[in-house]
């Protein structure tokens, strides 16, 4: 027996939705920032083409993904689940947020 039925074509839009909000907001991030995709790259020890693909908004993004970028940035990932106005059905958002982190020794930049 499957632990999940078969996903919807609105779970499939939910998901791409979700994924375009952390993509943006991790493009805004990095532009607040001032880091190239290189830079990035470097920081998370994978090739410039991985964080294209990462910031394509294409990439099925998992939260370890999400995790390790946000921890070399010395940010935090932050999903809440709100009520959706229209239908009252929870969808969830996401959002990269600044945190200096001891651990990676990146701090934010000032802003």
């Amino acid at each position: 027996m499957a632990w999940r039925r078969t996903t919807t074509d609105g779970e499939q839009a939910a998901g791409a939705r979700l994924a375009r909000q952390a993509t943006a907001s991790l493009a805004g991030l990095l532009a607040e920032r001032e880091l190239s995709r290189r830079e990035l790259a470097d920081r998370l020890g994978v090739s410039p083409g991985r964080v294209s693909q990462i910031l394509s908004g294409d990439e099925n993004l998992t939260l370890r993904t999400l995790a390790a970028v946000a921890e070399c940035l010395g940010a935090r990932v932050e999903i809440t689940f709100q009520d959706a106005p229209e239908t009252g059905t929870a969808l969830p958002t996401l959002a990269l947020t600044e945190t200096a982190s001891a651990a990676t020794g990146y701090a934010p930049l000032p802003r």
